[in-house]
């Protein structure tokens, strides 16, 4: 819950903005301000404070505890224009929240914690347990001293500007080590304990198993990242009461799935009783792993619980994120949050090029040139396949007549995919003609490098003859100069000369450019591959210099 403290009218004003956004979120605090902040310190997991620094100090100062533990604090003043990051930014998510903030008040975010200054990644912003000099060693990260990665589990993370070797380290492992005095361990989530039990098995029974487990295998409980078993013992009260205390799922599985996995030490007494001859070793087993710790019995008389334990390979994320059509601020917030959280970078050249500011330091490129997206697509799974987090970027959205299609065919279920919606071309050209896509309406490519002509010709047709808006991607190139002028020549045939065409080259760029002409007077050899030519049907109209395709209802009759 996020409180919500203000002392002026002017402040209740932005307050009351923020508490209507977001009603489930958040919590307003009436009443003296220091009592206000008091109270709301203790009982939210963040605050707002529409009060001045100053005050805002002062009133928090006595109340300051463990950085881990107290809440985040944002102080917005009273004009609204700074949504300030005060207290928690990395622990307690005010960095962040100073940015949501900001943007639904139209503020701008201050964040001075020093690693999100110059674009690193915080040790403890990245969702993983983590134990040591944190402090240390991000301080030698942003002073540019050797820190080395040392990745026992390959695990996908964001990009860290570290060496192969180095006086600091950051050690991501789930074996039960202490930290160096100049090192960070970074705790993955790679452990998985099958357990199986009797009905009615006590909590502390199954708890105590598992400890002796991980303990005696040198593992750490910080690395635990779920309790599997089979469906029957979904409610067995100690595997919930157990998963509930090790802060992880309990997730089970069907007799039938458990008893096709092989294991090294199946029993008739689990067949006999809920249908498959293992238990804790099958549902450790059965989305892949290394078996650490075979089953294994509790001490109790009589052993009422088993369990297993797995280390699951990392499983790499690949976001496949769209652009946008070229313009800043037409790159949606979720794609500059997915370039941000890459290690991997994989695109064309040119594409690489517009964003290349964004990425954080330590970012590995891997660019291309023009013609080599397969190769693109391949080495983008391939780097995910590693246990990298890869993003691999396409003009407007990837999935249109870019590299979502070639990547998800390389894909398989092994990794996690992550698409990332980008404003297409075909949009951004519509909106710079004015409404054209107002009724139904169809994209086509004609570039005959991937499909037949017969096949995109046939398309064209179709179109036609549906009265489809259409708009074709890359109509002209100098070495493919007749496509064009053939299927205008289809779409003439079923529309009339003043059918009205929408051309419109570099959309959203510095030097965009666009008219408005029609099937007749539109000369083919003024457009090239960086041009978008949306042709209407035959309810378009030109109004006021814009096309305009009606929705076709009642009021717009008498607008013609």
């Amino acid at each position: 819950m996020i409180g919500l403290i203000s002392a002026t009218a002017a402040g209740a004003v932005a307050r009351d903005r923020l508490a209507a956004a977001w009603p489930d979120r958040t919590r307003v605090y009436e009443g003296p301000v220091g009592e206000a902040v008091r109270v709301a310190f203790a009982e939210c997991e963040q605050l707002v404070c529409f009060l001045a620094t100053g005050a805002t100090v002062r009133l928090l100062a006595p109340l300051l505890g463990d950085k881990t533990a107290d809440p985040g604090v944002v102080c917005v003043d009273e004009g609204g224009r700074f949504a300030v990051s005060l207290v928690g930014g990395h622990g307690g998510g005010a960095n962040e929240l100073a940015r949501a903030v900001g943007a639904l008040l139209g503020a701008e975010p201050v964040v001075t914690t020093a690693t999100d200054s110059v674009g690193l990644a915080g040790l403890d912003t990245l969702g993983l347990p983590y134990e040591g000099s944190v402090a240390l060693v991000s301080r030698a990260l942003l002073d540019g001293e050797p820190v080395a990665l040392e990745a026992e589990v390959p695990w996908p993370l964001p990009p860290l500007p570290v060496s192969a070797q180095g006086s600091y380290t950051v050690r991501l492992t789930d074996r039960d080590v202490a930290p160096g005095e100049r090192e960070v361990l970074l705790r993955p989530p790679s452990l998985v304990v099958g357990v199986g039990a009797s009905k009615g098995a006590p909590v502390d029974e199954v708890l105590g198993l598992v400890g002796d487990a991980l303990r005696e295998a040198g593992l750490t409980p910080k690395s635990l990242a779920e309790l599997a078993t089979v469906d029957a013992k979904s409610e067995e009260p100690g595997l919930l009461a157990a998963a509930e205390r090790l802060g992880v799922p309990l997730v089970t599985y069907s007799a039938e799935e458990l008893a096709a996995v092989e294991v090294p030490n199946p029993s008739d007494a689990p067949l006999a009783a809920v249908g498959t001859p293992s238990v804790a070793e099958a549902a450790a087993l059965l989305r892949g792993g290394e078996l650490l710790v075979p089953k294994r019995k509790s001490t109790a008389q009589p052993a009422m619980a088993t369990c297993a334990v797995v280390r699951r390979p990392a499983r790499g994320r690949l976001a496949v994120v769209g652009l946008g059509p070229g313009a800043r601020d037409l790159l949606t917030p979720r794609a500059a949050a997915e370039l941000r959280r890459a290690s991997v970078l994989v695109g064309l050249d040119q594409y690489v090029d517009q964003i290349r500011d964004l990425l954080r330091p330590g970012t590995r490129v891997l660019e291309s040139g023009l013609g080599a997206e397969e190769e693109r697509a391949r080495t983008a799974v391939a780097e995910a396949r590693r246990g990298h987090a890869v993003a691999l970027i396409g003009s407007g959205d990837a999935g249109v007549y870019a590299m979502a299609s070639p990547a998800l065919a390389e894909a398989s279920d092994d990794i996690d995919v992550v698409g990332v919606p980008g404003v297409t071309a075909a949009l951004a050209a519509g909106a710079v003609l004015g409404a054209p896509l107002g009724h139904d309406h169809v994209s086509i490519s004609l570039s005959d490098l991937h499909t037949p002509w017969e096949v995109i010709e046939r398309r064209v047709r179709a179109a036609a003859e549906a009265d489809l808006v259409v708009t074709f991607y890359n109509p002209r190139s100098r070495g493919r100069d007749w496509q064009l002028p053939k299927a205008l020549a289809i779409l003439a045939g079923h529309r009339e000369p003043t059918t009205p065409v929408g051309v419109v080259r570099n959309a959203s760029r510095p030097d965009e450019s666009s008219r408005v002409t029609t099937l007749a007077g539109l000369d083919p050899a003024t457009v090239d591959m960086m041009t978008v030519v949306t042709v209407g049907n035959t309810a378009t109209r030109t109004v006021a210099g814009r096309m305009v395709t009606p929705r076709g209802y009642r009021w717009q009759e008498g607008a013609r």
